[in-house]
Order: structure tokens, then C-alpha cells, then sequence
């Protein structure tokens, strides 16, 4: 694995691996992504093989441009409205495939719609316009895992399974793009991220509340878990836990270690910091659990407390 700075001839390199059917860890101003050819039944094949993701948890398709998205998906009156304000951004639009469009159908999980983001992120961008194709791109872990927000944590989590790292710096935001589904009406809010439900809805309209049906990644019960238990609103700590807390909550007696997301209560800040904290209590040879605390369910943080609530979740077996 090797872990490059960007430059004109590191990206073109990558991208060249790209469209050789290779996978290639790229920042974003999420989270980092495990990008492949979206185009490539293959190379999205090979995505899902690594995380160990279920085939039914469809993939986001990042573009370089409106015009691309269009060729990927019909663009109504409301996404391309959102896509003019909002992208580049972490806002993911969920519409009807265009027909011929030659998106893999693993990448969508075989569903009459697909997911398009535009990432304000220049390195992300500069891949995609030197591969010239829209690029499937989740987070580079392990599924159900913790994201990773710096290119450290991705090359250790995926170790020598992919052949470049573009190192980015860390994440600007730190948790993953809002997602909405146009292809209802009205449209509907399936995953919260640092676009709220209140500029969707004041751009848009009034939006309903998903189904059961998975449409967008990150609407599994369990996810973005850490190898440890993690159980929220403690009242008092058990022996062996790490505290994760926020603001200016005390912390608890008893706690092992503890890390504030945010000691001056700042919501963006404590976005950015959330995965790499989660990471840095993830150490069984330390801990025997983390207790988080969560954060004002305003703004950010409704997406930071349903992180949380989805690392909580009861795990399948």
C-alpha cells in the first residue's frame, strides 16, 4: 500500500489504477471513501468483497459535475435545484437511474435508483475528472465499522488490500453526507448528515419519514460500530470504561479515560472529531467499553446522536 500526497501525476496514477479495475482509498470532506469504477461490475464487486458488505446495502456514485450526474440519473426540477445550491457538498441525492446510464447494478443493489453525491473535496474531484468516469465510493472500512476521517486510519483498518491512500488531510466535516430520496413525493430524508432537515425543507418542502425498504447506505439498525460495546447515556461508568463525552458535561467517576468531542460545545467540531475519538477508545487491551454521551439533537448534531445511536445498536451475529 502505498500513501501519497496528491499531486497532478499521484492522481493520475490513481486514477489509472481506477480504471484498471483497482480500488483506491481517496478524502472526501466526509469521511474517506474506498473508490472504485462505477462503471465496473468488477471493481464494485471487489469494494463489497473487502468491506464485507451486504449486496443489498446499495453504494453512493460520486461525480464530478452536474453534467455527469445527469448521465447517471434523471434529475428533476428539485435535484437539480438542490444540486445548483448545495453541490459540491455533503448532500446525497437519491433519484431514477437513467437508462443506459451503465452504472453496475451491484452498486445499486439492483434498485431503479441511484445515489449521487458531488464531494467538496478538490483531491476527490481531480480522480474523478482524470478518470472521467463517476466513481462508487463508501466509506474505506470494514462494514458496520467506524469511518475513517484521516488517511492513517484508513490504511490501518484495510492494511495491504488496497494499492493507494491519497492522503488528503483530515476530514473538514467528519461524518457522512446527508442523504434524501427525490424519487418520492414528497421526498424523503434517509440519512441525516451536515445538510439539515431544515434547509431540505425549507428548499424543497415538508419531507416524509423513511421506510423499511434500504435505499441509501447507513440506514442499517447497526453501524458505524467500534469493536468495543458502546452504550449511550450513562449515569455512572462501569469498570473498565471510556468515557466519550461532550461540552461541558463532567466527567463520570470511575472512567478509564475521557475524551470530549467538543470541550467548548461547538457541534462542528465535535462532527470532525467523532469518528477519530471512537477510533482512539476503540482499544480492547485498554477498555472494556465506551459510554458516550449525546450531543443537542439540533442541527449537526441530530447526525452526530443517530451515529451514535446506530453504534449502540444490538450487533447481528
Amino acid at each position: 500500500m502505498a500513501v501519497l500526497t496528491p499531486t497532478q501525476d499521484t492522481i493520475a496514477e490513481a486514477a489509472g489504477h481506477l480504471k484498471a479495475g483497482g480500488l483506491v482509498v481517496m478524502p472526501t470532506e466526509t469521511v474517506y471513501g474506498l473508490a472504485a469504477d462505477a462503471t465496473s461490475d468488477r471493481a464494485v464487486a471487489s469494494i463489497y468483497e473487502l468491506k464485507q458488505r451486504p449486496s443489498f446495502n446499495p453504494l453512493i456514485i460520486h461525480v464530478a459535475s452536474l453534467a455527469m450526474a445527469e448521465r447517471c440519473g434523471m434529475m428533476d426540477t428539485r435535484a437539480r435545484y438542490l444540486a445548483r445550491r448545495l453541490w459540491p457538498g455533503p448532500l446525497t441525492l437519491v433519484v431514477a437511474q437513467r437508462p443506459g446510464a451503465g452504472i453496475s447494478r451491484l452498486a445499486t443493489a439492483g434498485l431503479g435508483t441511484v445515489a449521487l453525491r458531488m464531494p467538496e473535496h478538490p483531491v476527490a474531484l481531480a480522480l474523478i475528472q482524470a478518470l472521467d468516469r463517476p466513481v462508487a465510493a463508501p466509506s474505506a472500512n470494514r462494514s458496520g465499522r467506524i469511518s475513517p476521517t484521516t488517511a492513517q486510519i484508513a490504511a490501518e483498518g484495510l492494511g495491504r488490500s488496497v494499492a493507494y491512500v491519497l492522503d488528503g488531510g483530515a476530514c473538514r466535516i467528519g461524518v457522512e453526507s446527508t442523504v434524501v430520496d427525490l424519487s418520492t413525493d414528497p421526498a424523503c430524508l434517509l440519512r441525516p448528515g451536515a445538510v439539515t432537515r431544515d434547509q431540505l425543507s425549507a428548499a424543497i418542502g415538508e419531507l416524509a419519514e423513511p421506510g423499511e425498504t434500504i435505499r441509501s447506505p447507513g440506514q442499517l439498525a447497526s453501524h458505524y460500530a467500534p469493536g468495543l460495546p458502546l452504550r449511550l447515556d450513562p449515569t455512572e461508568m462501569r469498570e473498565g470504561e471510556a468515557l466519550l463525552t461532550f461540552g461541558s458535561n463532567a466527567s463520570l467517576e470511575g472512567a478509564a479515560a475521557v475524551l470530549n468531542l467538543s470541550p467548548r460545545g461547538s457541534l462542528t467540531e465535535a462532527a470532525a472529531n467523532l469518528f477519530a475519538c471512537l477510533h482512539a477508545l476503540d482499544r480492547p487491551d485498554l477498555y472494556t467499553g465506551i459510554a458516550a454521551v449525546r450531543v443537542p439533537n439540533t442541527g449537526l448534531g441530530i447526525a452526530i446522536n443517530d451515529r451514535l445511536q446506530r453504534a449502540a445498536a444490538p450487533r447481528s451475529s
